[in-house]
């Protein structure tokens, strides 16, 4: 579109000369175009706005219609799960933290209190301040202490899992430069590790999804499947950026399916950087073929832990068939195996492309998957030496907060850190055409998103967000995160009943899963059906 406006500016201010060569009063035409000119040099020089730099003059309307629409639409900007509205918060929140802008809100609370589903936390008389309430002011949390030589110290709020090839390398560069300046983890996505990742030095988790992009020989196998490379994978994992690895199994958004990159966005250097044929449709496969079995799983992210030099291994997933979680945890106790950390993503998460039916009906969301993990290992004697992550819709302090009442020991972020970005949730990441240069492949509108700009933006987004949730902590009168138990949240189930946390989901003893232990009878049936050597259910078959 810059290309465009130059042309037909010069066109248009070039036929008014000629014009006025014959009619001098033509001249009175300069009086409307030059300042419309002036208007479009100047969106196309700023580095602030992505979409009045991609899209001169035009990109303007698009900032008048947010000035003119209600303000309380902003409130609803997108639809939760269960039909509620996104996080509660307008969307303009995240920009306004992002660009480190007051972010607070006149006229009180915008939603209805008595509505079904409403989540609230209770304050305390005796509240602390926040930024004395301990010394670490932005705390950590510790990944890997007990298993690796290179354990990590892992921020509350990290970026969640884009690969290059979903996002645009300046989207990746701004991401990773904000981690690098704010102190957090940029996880890769399956896409493997791209130069405009390591640029800034940012910390990563190197994740590897079922197509092992970044960790596979240069053939498959005779089936057709992506086969494991120590070599490949080893000298990737030793990077001195990265510090965990990811071993993702699904993905909320489409869990159950693999990953797609559309053949648009499928450019030579995405294609070398993956080892796939450019200009083609990259299916992920739906399931890993390294392993088959529990025991299998958990051998490789011991070899994957070794390859990397010490380094933090988990695994990302959707909860499922619970049985196959739980058959995890008894391979676990069977064979002293165990990852570092394991990362509960929501059937509510994002994706630049997945089937419909895949991204609104498949998969557990986060909180019941968040408090089924965490009980699960709790259950089997486990939590104590795994990191929990969780992510699906998080983008604000009470979000972080409530995962954390489920479990989580961190956060994972994608779409508030993209908002971050400018993202202006187009819907348009799958067909290669993102206005706003985060989700697309095509250099002209890439360049128009400003890597210096944008990277201070996601720092800032990340220590607001932070601050905002260290309020949050300090309100109830808690010191530290892990403090954050289920009994802290109340949700309204209808007008007239209110439940806290702990009751919705009550907690399961230290070791009830285990041989002699107290197991309740809901989870007796899905522990029977759950065999450490096999992923296959022990259940009747209907008929």
């Amino acid at each position: 579109m810059r290309t465009k406006f130059l042309i037909i500016s010069f066109a248009l201010l070039g036929g008014v000369a000629v014009w006025a060569y014959f009619w001098p009063w033509a001249l009175v035409f300069y009086a409307l175009l030059l300042p419309l000119f002036i208007m479009g040099v100047a969106d196309m020089v700023n580095e602030k706005q992505t979409i009045r730099r991609n899209f001169p003059l035009l990109g303007r309307l698009r900032y008048l219609m947010e000035d003119l629409r209600p303000k309380i639409y902003q409130y609803f900007v997108e639809s939760d799960i269960d039909g509620r509205p996104f996080h509660r918060v307008e969307r303009s929140v995240i920009y306004q933290r992002a660009k480190h802008v007051r972010d607070t809100t006149p006229f009180g609370t915008q939603m209805n209190v008595y509505g079904e589903g409403y989540e609230w936390i209770n304050h305390s008389i005796a509240a602390l301040k926040a930024r004395e309430m301990s010394p670490d002011y932005h705390p950590k949390v510790t990944v890997g202490a007990k298993n690796c030589s290179q354990p990590y110290e892992l921020s509350l709020l990290n970026i969640s899992a884009m690969s290059f090839g979903s996002l645009s390398k300046n989207a990746v560069m701004a991401l990773n430069g904000g981690a690098a300046i704010g102190g957090f983890a940029h996880n890769t996505g399956e896409g493997s590790i791209a130069p405009y990742h390591t640029k800034y030095a940012g910390d990563l988790i190197f994740q590897v999804g079922t197509g092992l992009f970044g960790a596979r020989e240069p053939e498959p196998d005779a089936d057709g499947n992506p086969v494991f490379s120590p070599e490949v994978f080893a000298k990737n994992a030793q990077r001195p950026s990265v510090k965990m690895i990811e071993l993702k199994l699904s993905q909320g958004a489409k869990p159950g399916h693999g990953g797609i990159l559309p053949a648009k966005k499928n450019t030579p250097e995405i294609a070398a950087i993956r080892g796939v044929q450019p200009g083609t449709t990259v299916n992920s496969p739906p399931f890993h073929s390294s392993f088959t079995t529990p025991i299998g799983l958990l051998e490789l992210l011991a070899q994957m832990r070794e390859l990397s030099g010490g380094k933090p291994v988990g695994f990302k997933l959707c909860i499922g068939h619970k049985s196959e979680f739980l058959a995890i945890c008894k391979a676990m106790v069977q064979t002293g195996i165990s990852p570092d950390f394991i990362s509960v993503d929501g059937g509510e998460g994002g994706t630049g492309a997945a089937p419909v039916e895949f991204s609104n009906s498949v998969g557990m969301p986060m909180r019941d998957g968040l408090a089924f993990v965490y009980d699960a290992l709790q259950g089997f004697n486990l939590k104590q030496d795994i990191v929990l992550l969780a992510s699906g819709k998080i983008a604000t302090g009470f979000d972080m907060f409530r995962a954390f009442a489920l479990g989580a020991d961190a956060c994972y972020s994608a779409r508030a850190f993209m908002m971050a970005l400018g993202c202006i949730q187009s819907l348009e990441c799958n067909k290669n055409i993102c206005p706003a240069g985060v989700a697309t492949q095509k250099e002209h509108l890439v360049k128009g998103l400003v890597v210096t700009d944008k990277k201070e933006r996601v720092a800032n987004f990340h220590r607001e967000t932070m601050d905002a949730f260290l309020e949050l902590l300090a309100a109830i009168g808690l010191e530290k995160a892990e403090q954050i138990s289920r009994a802290h949240i109340n949700r309204n189930e209808n007008q007239t009943v209110i439940r806290r946390y702990d009751d919705s989901y009550p907690y399961l003893p230290v070791g009830a899963l285990l041989e002699g232990g107290a197991t309740p009878p809901e989870w007796k049936k899905y522990l029977d059906e759950a065999r450490a050597d096999s992923f296959q259910r022990a259940i009747p078959q209907p008929g």
